[in-house]
């Protein structure tokens, strides 16, 4: 395939564009993002307005306050640590394609061809899980609205539906606006914390004792008989609780995905990457802590399933339970639509560089710079992956809604796991970028890629005891489909490597010359 040159004297190309043509790409997308905007797209992603609500539950039923209280700072320090050796990566190689890019250059097309199927399908699934918790706490404002509202399952699945709908018109429509969009989704999940913060300390009449929150053990999943002192707690069940941790703070890897389009990107998405897991971290510490405080009506939250909703609505007044709500459910809408965002971007330059089935199609963009195609495409994906959620569970929790966090889990981790190791293996022959960890980069890389494996290890395990199968009383409903969904992918993919994909996926392709070197002289010793 002819490649297109670079600019001419006569046509200038800024540091960015430049960089950009250096590692094979001319300028497609529309570069107008500020560093700013660059965090707040992970920062939107990782939503403490999001994942705080909506995986609550997992973490109550299994550990309890410990797996909040002191779990969240455990798993975020590990999670920094992986954010620290991706800001190293993305400040060498600013790219869309981000994580699979840098596989395939560190490494062989193999791992970038694994790298970037596991990205994409972790990418689709936060997407998925982001969109449907809006879609149960929309489905729970409207009841709290509206008494002919039932709230019922299918009710939330067409509010799904149309809240990815409107996602993926946001996205093709907003073109000139969705920078600024994002901008307005970090204030709102400031404000909008720190509100709900507010709300639990100063509205409900008592609060749980520090020694509740600090030292209390919860074994709600079924597991070990509801011992909270055995190894199956401390070893299985607790570490499920870790979920909450691990699933609300990812998708921070969008910084990568919208570089093509962010200024002086190998310093601001460096910087936005590892800022965007800090300060989520730090923020949604405080606001779960504002939880376990004001959950006084423990048999009223395990009535529940350990949801969220059931503290705010026994702790506090009919009005301020609506407006808390109301603050996450808007919250959770603009996380949606950057994971959307990211997934649109992830989607366009795999397919760019041929990797995915229609290529032509997705790799498309529109006279305003936007992927259309890949947008529709990637939300299409979302909607199929969630149909198991249209059926009940006999375990009263939503184990579909678990399934596709898992799966968004263990696809987005797995695809960071393959460069971080693949930066270890390279040593000194690596090239860093203006950001970079110095010598540091062996020890958090190690650390990285352990903490990887082992939640890799988890989250692919029963949730309930339903869902193992010979075991008494088991339902495919209460099934974790996440090692069947991310197995069934990794083995299709790998099939077709070795069918086919081998003989003739190079891994990224060219699409301009690299520029000539700077003929300007550097002042040095003579």
């Amino acid at each position: 395939m002819a490649t297109t040159p670079v600019p001419t004297a006569e046509q200038p190309m800024d540091d960015d564009a430049r960089r950009l043509a250096e590692l094979g790409y001319k300028q497609e997308l529309r570069r107008k993002w500020s560093g700013f905007s660059n965090f707040a797209i992970s920062f939107s992603i990782i939503s403490i307005l999001a994942g705080c609500f909506t995986t609550f539950g997992q973490a109550w039923n299994n550990g309890g306050p410990v797996a909040i209280s002191w779990g969240w700072p455990l798993i975020s320090l590990f999670i920094l640590i992986i954010g620290f050796c991706m800001a190293e990566l993305v400040s060498a190689y600013p790219t869309a394609g981000g994580i699979y890019w840098w596989a395939a250059t560190m490494g062989r097309p193999v791992h970038g061809w694994f790298t970037g199927w596991l990205n994409l399908i972790g990418l689709v699934a936060v997407t998925a899980s982001v969109d449907y918790g809006c879609a149960t706490f929309l489905n729970l404002t409207l009841s709290a609205l509206f008494d002919g509202w039932a709230g019922t399952l299918r009710q939330a699945f067409v509010l799904f539906v149309i809240i990815l709908a409107l996602h993926g018109l946001i996205n093709i429509f907003g073109h000139r606006i969705i920078d600024v969009l994002q901008n307005v989704s970090v204030w709102w999940h400031v404000a909008g914390a720190a509100a709900v913060v507010a709300i639990l300390v100063l509205v409900p009449d008592n609060h749980q004792s520090f020694q509740f929150v600090f030292t209390e053990r919860f074994n709600n999943s079924g597991f070990g008989d509801g011992n909270t002192g055995g190894l199956t707690f401390w070893f299985y069940v607790l570490p499920l609780g870790f979920l909450l941790t691990q699933y609300t703070i990812t998708g921070f890897d969008a910084c990568a995905h919208v570089s093509e389009e962010t200024r002086g990107a190998s310093q601001a998405a460096a910087r936005g990457l590892w800022q965007s897991i800090f300060y989520s971290a730090v923020g949604g510490w405080i606001l779960l802590l504002a939880f376990l405080f004001a959950a006084t009506d423990v048999e009223a939250v395990n009535a529940a399933g350990g949801f969220s909703g059931a503290i705010f609505e026994s702790a506090l007044t009919p009005v301020f339970f609506k407006i808390v709500i109301i603050i996450s459910t808007i919250g959770q809408f603009f996380c949606g639509m950057s994971c959307v965002t990211s997934m649109s971007r992830m989607a366009y330059a795999f397919s760019r560089d041929r990797a995915v089935p229609g290529w032509r199609l997705w790799s498309r963009v529109d006279r305003n710079g936007t992927p259309v195609n890949a947008i529709i495409g990637a939300t299409v994906a979302g909607l199929v992956l969630t149909l198991p959620a249209l059926y009940e569970s006999s375990a009263g929790i939503p184990i579909a809604f678990y399934a596709v966090v898992s799966v968004a889990v263990l696809g987005l981790y797995l695809s960071f796991l393959i460069p971080i190791a693949l930066r270890l293996r390279m040593g000194d022959r690596f090239v860093p970028g203006p950001w970079t960890l110095g010598r540091k980069y062996k020890l958090l890389g190690w650390i990285a890629v352990v903490e990887i494996v082992v939640i890799a290890v988890y989250f692919v395990l029963p949730i309930v005891p339903a869902g193992v199968p010979g075991n008494d009383g088991f339902t495919w409903s209460a099934v974790n489909y996440a090692p069947l969904a991310v197995g069934g992918v990794l083995l299709v993919v790998a099939v077709w490597w070795y069918a086919s994909a081998r003989k003739w996926f190079a891994g990224p392709v060219r699409t301009v010359e690299a520029p000539a070197a700077d003929p300007t002289p550097v002042d040095g010793p003579a």
